[in-house]
């Protein structure tokens, strides 16, 4: 029986793990051509950001409520709800004509978003097996890893190839695939839509119903490290044409992907038995390093450097770092503790774009992009030492 229930590769991990790929694709594919699609139709550096991160934005305004429906609503009906109006923004996209309404249409499909990946983590951590939960988890979140590497090359190649309608398009069809998934994931028995939580939930007000605090401090420092991942998604074919490095930066989410593929669930094993610190501290100092390297010292070599140590960096700490809040959170504070966590990583991921774009406009260059990103990630690291030798 223990076996049993030990297992990770069940049914039910490969239905969340679909629904996770496939939504994680959608943001993917079109976040890394969105900003060159804006930037096509004649806005500024500091506008195509905007309209990369408003995805983001929208997102965390619907995880503000999503944690609390979660709860009220139920699992299944909130991921339903919100994958729904997530593939039907991806309609939207084709009647887009200028940047006012991209902006909008943005907006929407982040509500549609942020909701969403919220439910889909919020179903698989009541689905993998606890005793082994950082390595399970770790396993689940390659389905962001290899969003993370084809998305952008399908973006990019689909973009090269086919235009705009091209990206639509497969948004689309990944959007339907993940709402069909996540249709057939048998959440009965955890849903709180079958339990009775209202007692439970009215014991908490005011800012409770939004955050759970004890995650905040986990979630602030790998907000921080999500602003330097941010730099790379939204810049990044910007930013190879200008060091004429477009074929090294190419390969860049391939290698960031294989990385993880191999690291992640070694990561996990580590996290399980020797603890969250030395899976953390490694992977801020790693992503520090890396920006600073492309933007000091562009060139093929340390294009592949700043791949690998972005895996380590923010790749491996957003699956670990949300195994942590899931992990500390009591059972009815779950689905706030997640929420908790991507309000912040939203928060830097949905501003950065912009705010990062403004040193473009001032500067003409994106190097110093990269630069202060490196800087924000090693903010993260007295953060993470606090936090985490705390909870020990």
């Amino acid at each position: 029986m223990n076996g049993q229930e030990d297992r990770i590769f069940t049914k039910q991990f490969f239905l969340v793990f679909g629904a996770l790929l496939f939504s994680a694709l959608v943001m993917y594919v079109l976040m890394s051509t969105v900003t060159e699609y804006a930037t096509s139709m004649g806005s500024t550096a500091t506008v195509a950001g905007l309209v990369s991160g408003i995805y983001i934005f929208g997102g965390l305004c619907s995880r503000i409520y999503s944690g609390n429906a979660l709860e009220r609503i139920g699992w299944r009906k909130t991921a339903l709800i919100f994958m729904s109006i997530h593939f039907l923004s991806c309609l939207l996209y084709f009647i887009v004509n200028d940047v006012t309404l991209l902006l909008i249409v943005r907006f929407i499909h982040g509500i549609g978003f942020g909701a969403t990946a919220n439910a889909i983590v919020t179903i698989a951590s009541a689905v993998l097996p606890k005793k082994r939960f950082a390595e399970a988890f770790g396993y689940f979140m390659l389905g962001t890893t290899i969003a993370v590497g084809l998305g952008p090359y399908i973006g990019g190649f689909l973009y090269d190839y086919m235009g705009s309608s091209g990206c639509f398009i497969a948004a689309s069809v990944f959007s339907a695939l993940a709402l069909i998934f996540i249709n057939f994931v048998d959440v009965k028995k955890y849903d709180p839509a079958n339990h009775e939580v209202k007692k439970v939930e009215s014991e908490y007000h005011g800012i409770q119903k939004i955050l759970e605090i004890g995650a905040v401090p986990v979630s602030l420092f790998t907000a921080l490290t999500s602003l330097g991942y941010v730099s790379i998604l939204s810049f990044y074919r910007l930013y190879a044409s200008q060091v004429n490095l477009a074929a090294a930066f190419s390969w860049f989410f391939i290698i960031y992907s294989v990385v993880l593929v191999l690291s992640r669930p070694v990561a996990g094993r580590i996290q399980d038995k020797h603890g969250d610190l030395i899976v953390c501290v490694t992977g801020i100092i790693a992503q520090s390093i890396g920006l600073f390297l492309i933007a000091v010292y562009p060139s093929n070599l340390t294009v592949f450097v700043c791949a690998i140590c972005a895996a380590l960096g923010f790749g491996t700490l957003n699956s670990a770092c949300t195994a942590i809040v899931t992990r500390n959170a009591s059972q009815h504070r779950r689905s706030y503790a997640i929420s908790t966590f991507f309000i912040f990583c939203d928060a830097t991921m949905g501003f950065g774009p912009a705010l990062l774009g403004s040193f473009v406009s001032q500067t003409g260059s994106y190097a110093p992009v990269y630069l202060i990103s490196s800087v924000i990630t090693l903010m993260a690291l007295p953060i993470c030492l606090y936090s985490l030798r705390k909870n020990k």
